[in-house]
């Protein structure tokens, strides 16, 4: 789809200008010219032989735009292939990492979310429903808190309070706190870890220590790496999955992995 608020974006004014500086050397400027020696009668003329050659053709500016896309799309998936191969490491197998579901499972999903998405929310019923009904999925949460500094919060007590409880029982807490309404910050962590037995004076100390930085710390860096630009974000294989897509495309993902290695056979 074509956003009417993108068509006149920087890049597409270059593309244009391209567009009419080819024009112009077709017209009879046949000999190659610098942009810098374009005199201003001339650069009058181009941006007139542009502006009639898009109002006679206005579907050269969706075209323009729909290969755009696609380049960029391509771009990002070759990017995020590479990342996923080098990061494999530290995706997968880093001490960091919140494992959930069967830590030896055959295939492992991992979910970059904020406690505050309301995405991540709605996504949190198909990680469950995928940890119940596959017995041997391995699944990695990881906080990655780009809204805003409660977020962080929130992230940091949940990482304190995995130092202390086993894996289903992180698990209850994980979702507990994904269930707030509102906004969810420090004093909601904490009031959930309380609640679920966690010594308050070792959270406090584990929470402040440079291991629950370092952890946040390595999350971002990963999604940064991978190009992330929203929550929740998963990747299976050797893809990454962008969204809330729901529980049935996941499971299709998982499925494609175990048969040919790859989220898409």
């Amino acid at each position: 789809m074509i956003r009417s608020a993108r068509l006149f974006s920087p890049r597409l004014t270059r593309a244009l200008a391209g567009i009419g500086l080819t024009l112009a050397l077709t017209a009879g400027m046949l000999h190659p010219v610098r942009a810098a020696d374009i005199t201003p009668e001339q650069k009058t003329a181009i941006e007139a032989i542009v502006r009639g050659y898009i109002i006679n053709h206005p579907e050269v500016l969706q075209e323009a735009m729909v290969e755009l896309e696609k380049r960029q799309q391509q771009a990002q998936q070759s990017a995020q292939r590479e990342a996923l191969a080098t990061e494999k490491a530290t995706l997968f197998d880093s001490p960091h990492a919140t494992v959930i579901g069967n830590p030896k499972g055959d295939v492992t999903l991992v979910e970059f979310f904020d406690y505050n998405c309301p995405y991540c929310k709605r996504a949190l019923g198909d990680v469950t429903e995928l940890a119940k009904a596959d017995p041997n999925l391995r699944i990695i949460v990881r906080d990655f808190p780009m809204l805003g500094q409660e977020s962080v919060e929130a992230s940091k007590v949940a990482l304190a309070v995995k130092q202390q409880l086993a894996s289903d029982k992180f698990f209850e807490f994980h979702t507990k706190l994904m269930g707030t309404k509102g906004r969810v910050g420090k004093e909601r962590a904490v009031a959930v870890a309380k609640e679920l037995g966690v010594d308050m004076t070792r959270l406090a100390k584990d929470e402040a220590s440079p291991e629950i930085q370092s952890a946040i710390d390595e999350s971002v860096r990963l999604g940064d790496k991978l190009g992330l630009t929203g929550t929740p974000s998963f990747v299976i294989g050797d893809e990454v999955v962008s969204g809330a897509v729901g529980v049935e495309p996941l499971k299709q993902a998982v499925a494609a992995v175990r048969k040919c290695g790859k989220a898409t056979c």
